[in-house]
Formats: structure tokens, sequence, C-alpha cells
């Protein structure tokens, strides 16, 4: 059989095809052109394809639906119709593990959103969940298009639906690199992590322009909704950075330290810092004296892997430290009252904090170490008429919900309620250990003495003398280091240089644990 060669004009044709494909490509990934770019250079913003190159390793990201333009007509847009509709999409690679992502182009349409750009979103998200992988967003847009109408909010409304489907199931990152307002910016509030950069990036409901209007109140934007406000007041940014590429390097450190997705464990690598290592320095760090103050993130560089890890809500509720750390190569979650801060009180926001951080730990196969040191909840009108109770509910609830191994340790303080909140053996802890400083009890000694032996105090002679009388008598008697133990309370008493190494053997023996929860369609938190 003869085969017939292809003919000349065949050929020809295919090659223009092929020549045509890569001129639409390259016109695709150059954008809207240089005037476009020099503008958002202008703002000291980097373009959409450049942080995707830093956010992800280098030549590993697959585009989806560059060619993607929008339908829509009327208000010049049918004369105006970009490839990419203004976002990228598409998957690459984080330290060699699949990760899926979308970055809004503001140079197109300003980065807002319409029906074209919305279903692009909404597949990639569904990628994202189908392939089991983590997924980045990277914002830098107007909000709805307008142009476009209700057909902008109903792609919203497919973006929420996802972001909660997947909530649990893959890790969610948003960054903020640019304006996030209106409806927009309830994606970001629904996903596990939030960062920002000073400058340039801002989230409101509403914008200075409304406030003013409705209320009176003249704002700037980086005032009103700006990174160190969601950082500091609202809680609403985990992270904040001064500029794109140190933000975007740590989003690659965060995705470092977390699961593809909830079936699976979090990557563990080799570790050179001895597990036996004795901690030393712990016994200068922690004054005996209950009174005294220290940086409890002081201790957590003395316990971890090479002092290494990644502080969640730094700024916000400062008196509760939230860290992702590693202890023996393993990935694991550090819940800590913080004795510089409001001596390590818990409140409204502390409780709201380590709940939500303790939910993600569980949700994503992270053990949990609590570091304990509480004197009690914050007292005061303003917290009990702000739902103290209710918050503080919430990270009872979380401890208790939680099936992840559970170890806690006490170093000094652990009085009443605040010490079955922080993951007591009463409420499920898998093993709790205790410094020989340890003050485990209803209420401190003063307190005690003061309600207990009232009458005694008020009929003595000398009431002060009386009082520090029975304050050391009820603390020898009811607050020795070894009471807790005494009654099973803590499995053991340790000694503070032996932490890590106590820390680790214990993790490497929860290593299999299972656990079961009842059978329901979902539980009903307090809110």
């Amino acid at each position: 059989m003869t085969l017939a060669l292809p003919n000349q004009a065949l050929t020809t044709a295919m090659r223009d095809r092929v020549a045509e494909l890569y001129a639409i490509r390259e016109e695709a990934r150059g954008g809207p052109g240089e005037r476009a770019t020099e503008a958002q250079r202008a703002k000291g913003k980097l373009t959409a394809r450049e942080r995707i190159a830093l956010l992800l390793d280098e030549g590993s990201f697959t585009e989806v639906e560059p060619l993607r333009r929008h339908r829509a007509s009327g208000f010049g847009l049918e004369a105006k119709r970009p490839h990419t509709d203004g976002v990228i999409t598409g998957w690459g690679a984080v330290y060699g593990r699949t990760v899926f992502v979308y970055a809004h182009d503001f140079r197109i349409f300003g980065g807002a959103l319409g029906e074209a750009h919305a279903t692009k979103i909404h597949k990639i998200m569904d990628m994202a969940i189908a392939a089991g992988a983590p997924l980045v967003s990277l914002n830098d847009g107007a909000g709805a298009r307008i142009q476009e109408g209700v057909l902008a909010l109903a792609g919203y409304g497919g973006i929420f639906r996802r972001n909660t489907r997947a909530s649990g199931v893959i890790p969610q990152i948003s960054v903020m690199l640019g304006p996030c307002a209106g409806g927009a910016a309830y994606s970001p509030a629904l996903t596990d992590f939030v960062f920002m950069v000073r400058g340039i990036s801002q989230m409101f409901i509403t914008g200075p322009d409304v406030v003013q209007a409705v209320t009176g109140e003249k704002v700037t934007q980086e005032a009103l909704g700006g990174a160190d406000v969601h950082a500091e007041t609202s809680g609403v940014c985990h992270f904040a950075y001064d500029d794109e590429q140190t933000c975007l390097e740590e989003v690659r450190y965060l995705v470092s330290l977390l699961p593809q997705n909830n079936r699976e464990n979090p990557p563990e690598i080799g570790f050179s810092d001895p597990a036996h290592r004795r901690c030393e320095g712990l016994l200068d760090l922690v004054p005996s004296d209950g009174n005294r103050s220290y940086d409890m993130r002081a201790v957590i560089t003395e316990l971890v892997d090479d002092g290494e890890y990644l502080e969640v809500h730094e700024r916000w509720a400062s008196n509760v430290v939230c860290a992702l750390t590693r202890l023996g190569g393993q990935v694991v979650g550090v819940i800590a009252n913080q004795p510089a801060s409001l001596a390590g009180v818990l409140d409204i926001e502390a409780s709201e904090k380590a709940a939500r951080f303790v939910q993600m730990c569980d949700a994503f196969n992270i053990p949990l170490v609590t570091l304990v040191d509480v004197p009690g909840f914050l007292p005061g009108v303003r917290q009990e008429h702000g739902g103290v109770i209710r918050h503080g509910a919430k990270l009872l609830y979380a401890y208790c919900n939680a099936t992840v191994p559970r170890i806690s340790v006490v170093l000094r303080k652990a009085y009443g309620g605040a010490y079955i909140v922080m993951d007591s053996q009463s409420i499920g802890a898998d093993l709790t250990y205790a410094w020989p400083t340890n003050e485990i009890a209803v209420m401190g000694a003063e307190g005690a003495a003061n309600v207990i032996f009232r009458r005694q105090i008020a009929a003595a002679t000398d009431p002060d003398a009386m009082r520090a009388r029975l304050v050391k008598e009820y603390r020898a008697e009811l607050m020795h280091p070894y009471y807790a133990a005494e009654r099973g309370l803590v499995n053991d008493v340790i000694d503070p240089a032996e932490t890590r190494e106590v820390l680790i053997r214990s993790l490497a023996m929860l290593r299999t644990k299972h656990a079961d929860l009842p059978l329901r369609k979902h539980g009903n938190p307090p809110q």
C-alpha cells in the first residue's frame, strides 16, 4: 500500500493556523497593553502573571481558559472583548505539590467580575475540589461588573457556595493585592487564611463615600479597611506584609505546612534538631512567680524544630498565640496563652481567634499542642455585655469537637473555667502534662481565701496577717504542684527542659489515633 504525501497547501494551512494560535496566545498573555501595565506599576502593584510567577514553582503553571471572552452587550461592552476576561486561572506547584490559583487582572475592566469571569473562577474552584488540592486566590478587583447587571451578582453567589463547599475539604487562601469592596469581600471571609499588603490592599463592605453619606464620618480607604486595620482591629486579616514579594513567599511557606486536603496529613520533613534536645533555657525564661510576665513566643521558639514557626493573627487578640510549626518534623498547631499581653487572660477576641485556629487544625489533620498559663476570663461589664459567655463557648466547642491528637502542658496558672476551656483532660485532651510551677485551681489562692475565709479574716485582730496565713494554708493544701497529678488530672509533672522530648514522643504515639464523632448532619456551635 502506498501512502499519499500530504498536500502542500494543507500543510501550509495547518502551519498558518498554528502560527495564528501562538499569536492569539501571546496577545492574551500580554494583556491590554503597555499603558495599562504602566498604570498598574504606578500604583506600586505587580501584574497578575507576575504574581502567579512568584507564587508557583518556576515553569509549573498551566493556564485554564486563557482565550475566554465575555459575550455581554450594551454600554460598549460588545466592542471590548479581551481574552481572559480579567481573570487568570490554572494550576501549578508549590514546592512540588499541586496548587490551584486564580488571579484578578486589574488592567482588564479593573478586575471586575462578570459572567465569563465568574464562570472561569467557578470552574477552577470545582477542579481544585475534585483534585483535592489547595486553592489560592490573588484578589485585585473592583467588585461586580455593573454593566452586566445581576449576572455579575449571581457569579459571586456561585463563588460563595463553592467556598463553603470547599471549607474544611481543601485549604483556601485569599491574598488581597488590591481593592475588595462590597459583596466581593465575603469570599475571603469564607476562606481559611487572608493575606494583605500594606498600602495597596483594602477590604470593606461600604466604601468611604457611602460611609460619609450615611454617617457623616470622613475616612480614607486605608483607615477604613487597610491591612493594619484588619490585622489589628477587625481580625479579618491573618497576615499583613509590606510588599507583594514577601507576602507571596509567606503564602508559599504556609502552603508547605498544610496538607493537600482533609484526607491527607500535613507533609513531614527530615529534621536536624534533635528530638531529645533539652530545653534548659526554659528554666530561665519562665518565672516561677505567677505574677511576673514573660513572652510565650520565646517558649515556643525554644521548643519547636529550629525555632521556626508561623504565627497566625499575630497582631490581633495578642493575649493568645496561635502558630503552625513542626515538632520532630511533624506539623502541629500551637495554642498558647500570652502572659505578656493582658496577663494571658481569655477574652472575647482571644476566644474567637483560638477557636477558629483549633477548627482549622482539626479540619486538616494537624495535631494540637496547648501551652497553658491562664488566670481566667477577663472580667468586666464590656466583656459580659459583648457576650464573653457565647464567645468563650466557641473555643470550648472547638476543642471538644476536635478529633486530632491533643496534648496540653500547664506551665504555671490554670484557673477556673479558663483552665477547663484550654484543652484540659476533662474535655478530651489525649495527654496532659504540667511543670513543677503549675497552679491548677478554681481560682488564685488570694481570691479563694477571701471567699472561703471571709468571716475569719473580718473578725481577726490583724486581718492582713490572718489573710496571709490562710492564703499560705490554702496554697499548701489545694494548689501545690502535685495536687492535680495525685488525682489523675494530669498525666505527669515533667521537667520543663524535657518538654520538647515529651511532646515529640507523645505525638509519635498518637500518630495512629482514630476518633469518631456522633452521626449527625452538623453541630450547632455557639455564634
